[in-house]
């Protein structure tokens, strides 16, 4: 009974740890505010896709627009509450990564090319919705 209980509790608290946030789907626009992205809960309900839907603010370029209405996220899987790991694709660059919702408002993105190479970016939930 005793271990039962233990096992329980440690459950319970891990839980109340890492409480799951609303719902990621929506509008997120970057840090920069030059693109803006549509998060959609994607495959069996759990994972993370998001495709590239504005450019502006300089970033809708001739380098850029190509990119337009492509998948930045495609099918991340949730690795725990409120984080999902998968492929990003940035401007045709592959690199694997984590995604971290650090609240309701909040998306942290982290991108890494072979390990070495990492840049982690803010998103923020488009309030313009």
């Amino acid at each position: 009974m005793f271990r039962f209980t233990r096992h329980f509790a440690f459950a319970l608290a891990a839980l109340i740890a890492a409480p799951a946030l609303a719902s990621p789907a929506g509008i997120w626009e970057i840090e920069m505010r030059d693109s803006r992205y549509e998060v959609t809960l994607c495959g069996d309900g759990s994972q993370l896709c998001a495709k590239l839907i504005w450019l502006g603010n300089g970033a809708d370029n001739a380098e850029n627009l190509p990119y337009l209405n492509t998948m930045l996220i495609d099918h991340a899987r949730q690795t725990k509450p409120n984080q999902w790991k998968g492929d990003l694709s940035i401007y045709g660059q592959k690199a694997g990564g984590t995604i971290t919702m650090v609240g309701p408002d909040q998306i942290t993105l982290k991108g890494c090319v072979a390990f070495i190479v990492c840049r982690t970016y803010q998103m923020y939930r488009y309030a313009g919705q």
